[in-house]
């Protein structure tokens, strides 16, 4: 095979967009030393005197707060106080969950990007990109974050200060979700109510599909939060992290985030999560939470899904840096995919385009197809719902495939019932282990005054773990995932070799996921054994594709194969 040397107009985009990116790293190096983000004036540091003390196995206090590990695997924190107060108790509390979870995430960033040099750009790049974030973030949430930057490991300082680069973590969310043009994960939601729920009452379910690596998923943190201003709430949240992506409040207003299609920004606005965590905090119905959205500027187009028990609806707020619209369809069914519904801006092109090339709307009419298989829907059927791990019409289209709606990547999936203040969260891994359900008005009555190391969650409530992590199914996807991996660097790197019976072995693990033959393509490309790389690449391309730009990268790839 000969390689085509033509200078197409492709590959003249392609060096003109790297010599810009050049220029906009150097201009970053350049005057990343004048960019300073102080943390806020705190006037009351006592805060930082207390001492973390342990009140039994997996149990620990300060004061009020206390952090304790469930025997389910949950860790379940209660923190209260003013903003700084309660960032630095929740640090203290969780120091080596926050530690934990930015090993995890720095090594997940190593993996992506091995050159220290690249890293090093990447460095400068994030701090001149969010250098005016501070300016958007309200700041009750700057002083809880630099609580908790307080307690931030020392081992990062060559990425930036703890203030800085926990306040920078809190964009992590959206500048993945900015870079979905490359690769996008996309999570769903849905609600019943009235006619379709089992009880007649408001039901909610949710897969978060934020995927950075297992381990970064190992520890949740169940978050109950008593703030001095605005209501109680719960989320579901991870070390080192104040922002929403699930919760709860004390009024029955729960908020789920599902990212939209954006373009790349620009510079930095407020983080989606912080102001998700101020709906959660301050909205008692939609048209408060709509309110809120509207008035803070974000930098990534996100659906928040807005469910109130006041209301007894579910509503959608659609968000995009120069725009907000609210989705309210009042009808019993409503589904969050991951692109925009409202009149306002279901027709603009970068949403039609979405709907086009994603997953989305896959997901959105299976969703709609797993929903309509039930008369009632009750908080069982939405774990079975949320756990279904096939395409439309039950075809199996490949575990890990992102067209189902149980990816097998989830860093949790909850069940909300808005109406009766309890919800049902995921154990690991992903949603297949057990959903435990607490109760929010019992856990605020109970849990500042608890000293005794006992369980929180509802015993009688809790949904078993799903059969398949029994499986041979599964033993065969946690083989695939391993050498999914392998396969992946070997396709970087010649010098590693796989035999052909492994290659074998490897596509019969997950024979229906195109990923599977496409992995097996590369490895053979890699080799330049073009023969057998375009058999499997013909293969790849007969299977259900995630999105329209992973089929054409397939279909370039044979077009290079079989230019001459």
């Amino acid at each position: 095979m000969k390689k085509n040397k033509r200078f197409t107009f492709k590959k003249f985009l392609k060096y003109f967009f790297f010599s810009v990116l050049i220029l906009i790293i150097g201009f970053a190096i350049y005057f990343f030393r004048a960019i300073e983000m102080p943390p806020p004036e705190v006037k009351d540091l006592s805060p930082l005197k207390e001492k973390r003390i342990k009140l039994g196995e997996n149990f620990y206090g300060i004061k009020n707060n206390r952090l304790r590990k469930s025997e389910s695997g949950l860790y379940e924190l209660y923190v209260e106080g003013k903003p700084f107060e309660r960032g630095v108790y929740n640090g203290k509390l969780t120091a080596e969950l926050g530690k934990k979870q930015e090993d995890a995430f720095v090594e997940e960033i190593r993996k992506m990007i091995p050159s220290e040099s690249f890293l090093n750009f990447l460095k400068y790049m994030t701090a001149w990109f969010n250098r005016n974030m501070d300016e958007y973030v309200p700041e009750e949430y700057l002083k809880e974050i630099y609580g908790v930057s307080e307690s931030a490991s020392e081992d990062y300082l060559f990425i930036g200060d703890n203030y800085e680069r926990i306040l920078n973590y809190h964009a992590a969310h959206d500048i993945g979700h900015a870079l979905q043009n490359i690769t996008q994960v996309g999570c769903t939601s849905f609600s019943c109510n009235h006619e379709k729920s089992k009880d007649g009452k408001l039901i909610i379910g949710r897969n978060f599909d934020f995927y950075v690596g297992d381990k970064f998923a190992e520890d949740k943190i169940v978050t109950f939060y008593k703030p001095d201003k605005g209501y109680k709430f719960v989320e579901i949240t991870w070390g080192g992290f104040i922002g929403t992506v699930s919760g709860m409040n004390e009024q029955g207003l729960t908020v789920t985030l599902n990212a939209a299609k954006s373009e790349i920004p620009l510079s930095s606005a407020d983080p989606i999560s912080l102001i998700a965590r101020e709906i959660l905090q301050y909205a008692k119905n939609i048209d408060e939470a709509f309110a809120i959205a509207k008035k803070r500027h974000a930098f990534v187009a996100e659906a928040i899904m807005i469910g109130s028990a006041n209301d007894d609806a579910t509503a959608i707020i659609e968000k995009t840096p120069s725009d907000c619209a609210l989705f309210y369809p009042k009808t019993d069914v409503v589904i969050g995919p991951n692109h925009f519904q409202s009149d306002k801006l279901k027709n603009t092109e970068l949403n039609l385009e979405n709907i086009r090339e994603s997953s989305s709307m896959y997901r959105f009419k299976r969703m709609t197809e797993l929903i309509s298989r039930y008369d009632k829907i009750g908080y069982r059927e939405a774990a079975n719902i949320l756990r279904n791990k096939r395409g439309l019409h039950d075809a199996n289209i490949g575990m890990g495939n992102e067209k189902n709606i149980c990816q097998l990547i989830s860093h949790h999936s909850i069940i909300f019932k808005p109406g009766e203040r309890k919800f049902w969260i995921s154990t690991n891994p992903y949603q297949l282990g057990k959903y435990v359900c607490y109760d929010l008005d019992s856990v605020f009555a109970n849990f500042p005054a608890a000293t005794e190391n006992k369980e929180l969650y509802i015993d009688s409530l809790t949904i078993p773990a799903d059969s398949f992590l029994y499986s041979e199914e599964y033993r065969d996807f946690k083989y695939f995932k391993k050498q999914k991996e392998i396969f992946k660097n070997a396709a970087k790197d010649a010098s590693l070799v796989i035999s052909d019976a492994d290659v074998q072995r490897f596509i019969k693990s997950n024979p229906e996921y195109f990923y599977t033959w496409q992995l097996a393509g590369d490895y053979y490309f890699a080799r330049k054994d073009f023969e057998k790389a375009k058999h499997y690449y013909k293969i790849a391309l007969t299977k259900e594709i995630t999105t329209v730009p992973e089929k054409r990268n397939i279909e370039e790839r044979l077009k290079e194969i079989e230019t001459d």
